[in-house]
C-alpha cells in the first residue's frame, strides 16, 4: 500500500470502512510527513498533531461503533484567514494583534461536524493580497515542486500543504485567484465556487471559500460538506441539493470556448499555451465544439479595479499605528499607500470595474458551456518575489484569467494539466456558467479522465 498520507480521501474513507486502515494510523503517517518536510516547505501555522491525535482517536471509535459521519477521520489544513475557535487570525501580517477567534467560521465547523480532522492552519501573505507565500508574520512558504519556487497564494501554505501530502483535504480563500493560482503552481485541483456557494463570515463581494485537492472526487467530497447552510452569511445563496458526487459527463456535443488571449497582462507563456491547447483537443477529440473564447478585459478595468483595491488595502493599514504599519510587509504597504492619495472619484470609478469586468465576462462566456483558459500565464516564480513581476505598480497583470470569475460570480477551477520542460505545474482553468459548480466538476473530472495517469507528485525534502 502506498503511503497513508498519499491516498486521497476516497480510498482513506474506503480503508477505514474495511478496517484496513484507521484514522490514527493516517493521521501519524501525515505527521511523520509533515514532521519531515514541513521544516523546508513551510506550509503550517498553528500546527497541532496532538489535537489532531486525539481527534482522530475519536473517529476510529465513530468508526468501531459503526456511527461514522461523512469525512470521519480525514486528514487536511485550513487557511489561516478562515476562523477557527481558540487560534489567533493574523491574516498574514505581523501588524495584528494575536486574538483568539471566539468561534468556527463557516467552513471550519462544517468541516469539524463530518469528522475532518483538523492538523493545522495553513499561511498566506499580508490581507492575502498576494499570489506568493511571501509574508511578514509567517516564515516563507515554498513550493514542494522545487523549494526555489513559489507555491503562489494567497493560499500559499494550503497548495504547498496539498502537494507535499499533507492529508487530502485543504481548503483556501480566493477573491481574485488566491485557490487556482496556488493549485495550478502546485498541481492541486482548486475550486473557487460561485459566488454564495459555501458560506462565509465575514463576506465581501467575489469572496469565497473552496477545496484544494489532490483530485476532482475529493474537491466534491468536500463541497458536499461545506457548501451546507450558515445563517451567518447574508450574501450566500439559498440552500439547494446538489448531488456532488455525480460527476460523470458526455462531452460530446459540449460547446467549449478557448481562451488563451486576456486582452492584457502578462504574455501566455509558450509551455502553457501549449499545454492549454492540448487540453482543448482533447475535448475536441472525445466530441465536444472547441471555438476560441474572444479577449474581453481591458487595461481601464484592470487599473481601476487597482485604485479601489489599493484604497480598500489604505483603510486597514493607514488606520494602525506608525509602528505597525512599519510591520507590514514592504511591498504590501508600497502598493496599498498610493490609495492615500486618491480621489473619492477615481476609487469610485474603480469600484464601478468590477461591474463591468462581470458584465464583460458574462457575455463572453454566455455562447459557451464551458471556457477552457490557462489559470496563468506563466509557471510559477522565484519564492521570495510577490508576484511574478515582483513589482508594487504592476500588481495584477498575472491575475487577468483568474479575476473575471470573482466578479462574475460564475465558478472556476483549476486541474493540472502538465508540466513544464523544467518539471512545473501547469494548471487548466475551467470556468463554467453562473450556479453550475457541478457542472464544472464534472468538465474538471472528464479532463482528469482524458488526461490520464496520476499526477507525478515531487520527491520531497526530507
Amino acid at each position: 500500500m502506498p503511503d497513508p498520507a498519499d491516498l486521497n480521501a476516497v480510498e482513506l474513507l474506503d480503508a477505514y470502512r474495511s478496517k484496513a486502515l484507521s484514522p490514527v494510523e493516517v493521521t501519524d503517517a501525515v505527521i511523520a510527513r509533515i514532521e519531515a518536510c514541513d521544516p523546508k516547505i513551510k506550509a503550517l501555522y498553528a500546527y497541532q498533531p496532538e489535537v489532531a491525535r486525539a481527534a482522530a482517536k475519536a473517529s476510529e471509535a465513530r468508526w468501531m461503533k459503526g456511527e461514522a459521519l461523512p469525512l470521519d477521520g480525514v486528514p487536511g489544513t485550513i487557511k489561516e484567514n478562515i476562523a477557527t475557535r481558540g487560534t489567533p487570525m493574523p491574516i498574514g501580517t505581523a501588524a495584528r494583534d494575536l486574538v483568539p477567534m471566539p468561534q468556527d467560521a463557516p467552513v471550519a465547523a462544517r468541516l469539524r461536524e463530518a469528522g475532518f480532522v483538523l492538523l493545522a492552519k495553513t499561511t498566506m501573505p499580508d490581507y492575502g493580497m498576494l499570489s506568493s507565500g511571501l509574508s511578514s508574520f509567517h516564515e516563507l512558504t515554498r513550493n514542494p515542486w522545487d523549494l526555489t519556487k513559489n507555491p503562489g497564494g494567497s493560499s500559499a501554505g494550503a497548495g504547498a500543504a496539498g502537494a507535499a501530502g499533507y492529508g487530502p483535504l485543504h481548503v483556501g480563500t480566493d477573491i481574485g485567484g488566491s485557490v487556482r493560482l496556488p493549485a495550478g503552481w502546485c498541481g492541486l485541483v482548486g475550486l473557487k465556487p460561485s459566488f454564495g456557494r459555501v458560506p462565509i463570515d465575514p463576506s465581501y463581494y467575489g469572496r469565497v471559500a473552496g477545496p484544494m485537492t489532490r483530485t476532482v472526487t475529493d474537491t466534491a467530497l468536500m463541497m458536499r460538506e461545506i457548501s451546507k447552510p450558515d445563517a451567518r452569511d447574508g450574501m450566500s445563496l439559498p440552500p439547494h441539493e446538489i448531488d456532488w458526487l455525480a460527476l460523470d459527463l458526455d462531452v460530446k456535443g459540449l460547446r467549449i470556448g478557448l481562451q488563451l488571449d486576456p486582452g492584457i497582462g502578462i504574455p501566455v507563456e509558450p509551455e502553457t499555451k501549449a499545454a492549454i491547447e492540448a487540453a482543448a483537443a482533447a475535448f475536441a477529440a472525445a466530441g465536444a465544439i472547441v471555438e476560441e473564447a474572444p479577449a474581453f478585459m481591458t487595461r481601464q478595468m484592470l487599473d481601476g479595479l487597482d485604485d479601489f483595491w489599493r484604497q480598500r488595502a489604505w483603510a486597514d493599514i493607514g488606520a494602525l499605528s506608525t509602528e505597525k504599519q512599519g510591520k507590514v510587509l514592504s511591498y504590501i504597504y508600497a502598493w496599498a499607500n498610493v490609495g492615500e492619495s486618491l480621489s473619492g472619484l477615481r476609487v469610485y470609478n474603480g469600484m464601478s470595474q468590477m461591474l463591468a469586468i462581470k458584465d464583460a465576462a458574462l457575455k463572453q462566456s454566455a455562447p459557451f458551456d464551458f471556457v477552457l483558459s490557462p489559470v496563468s500565464p506563466v509557471p510559477t516564480f522565484p519564492a521570495d518575489y510577490a508576484s511574478p513581476i515582483d513589482d508594487p505598480r504592476e500588481p495584477f497583470e498575472h491575475i487577468v484569467f483568474t479575476l473575471p470569475a470573482n466578479m462574475s460570480d460564475q465558478p472556476s477551477i483549476s486541474v493540472h494539466a502538465g508540466l513544464t520542460v523544467g518539471g512545473l505545474p501547469i494548471g487548466l482553468q475551467i470556468t463554467g456558467r453562473r450556479f453550475d459548480d457541478l457542472g464544472v466538476l464534472r468538465m474538471a473530472r472528464a479532463w482528469e479522465q482524458l488526461r490520464g495517469g496520476e499526477v507525478p507528485w515531487p520527491s520531497l525534502p526530507q
